[in-house]
């Protein structure tokens, strides 16, 4: 088989790109020896601003058609960035969307993403308009069977609207559109993220401004894979809202409602 120049320069051009943007990581590598507490706090920051233009350079660089590769590699990049607790601490998480930009624009099906994007870029960044934004074009790529479970998108989407934007309908809209997405599925998992999903949508548009519904959606988070880091943050939340969460042996969490609504 005969390869044209063009179709052997593509695929160079591609990783040579890769590799430009991985040496721009290895003095943020090489600061990760030195304890983040003898790093000034300027010099954090411009780490930070060198980041982005990294991430822009990613958003803007054509593919040519490794798009899940970047997706995925990406997704790692955050996964480091958002685990790096002393950092964040003290600089805080407002790079969690741009990352996520160029994740589901590479791959919007990429199912576990849409979680570690409600909950770094609401929960942590503050940014709830973005997360929203980024599940809204995400969607239009999905179908109820693919991928798979995908109905949790609409339900990570509720509960972004309900609790960061207090937009009811919104979420009522997103509530019930995970329930007819889970009712295509015949397991427990499906089944009860449809009957839970439905039920909220229907107490939703009886009661838009009730604490128990509130409570019973940061109990969905409670519910998902979270860190430490994230559930303490979520218990703290539903406590503050006159709900009590009992921690059992197995590690479980039960939420306890509060007698007034």
């Amino acid at each position: 088989m005969f390869l044209s120049r063009e179709s052997l320069l593509t695929p160079v051009v591609f990783l040579a790109s890769l590799i430009t943007v991985s040496l721009l990581q290895v003095p943020r590598l090489q600061k990760l020896l030195v304890s983040k507490q003898d790093i000034p706090q300027e010099t954090l920051e411009k780490n930070v601003k060198q980041e982005n233009i990294r991430l822009t350079f990613l958003r803007n660089t054509p593919t040519f058609g490794y798009k899940n590769l970047v997706a995925n590699w990406v997704y790692i990049d955050f996964l480091q960035y958002f685990g790096d607790d002393e950092v964040r601490d003290r600089i805080g998480y407002s790079l969690s969307p741009e990352y996520f930009e160029i994740v589901l624009k590479q791959d919007p099906r990429f199912l576990d993403a849409y979680l570690a994007l409600s909950t770094s870029t609401s929960l942590y960044a503050g940014l709830p308009e973005r997360s929203i934004n980024l599940m809204n074009q995400g969607v239009q790529f999905l179908k109820p069977q693919v991928p798979e479970k995908s109905y949790y998108v609409w339900r990570y989407k509720g509960i972004d609207e309900l609790l960061f934007l207090g937009n009811t309908p919104a979420a009522q809209a997103s509530f019930t559109k995970a329930a007819e997405w889970a009712s295509q599925y015949s397991d427990e998992e499906s089944k009860y993220i449809g009957f839970a999903s439905q039920k909220t949508a229907e107490f939703l548009s009886s009661n838009p401004d009730s604490k128990l519904a509130r409570i019973a959606t940061w109990t969905m988070v409670l519910e998902n894979k979270i860190d430490d880091k994230t559930r303490k943050r979520v218990i703290k939340e539903i406590e503050n809202l006159g709900g009590n969460v009992v921690i059992n042996p197995d590690g479980s969490a039960e939420v306890k409602l509060p007698k007034k609504n």
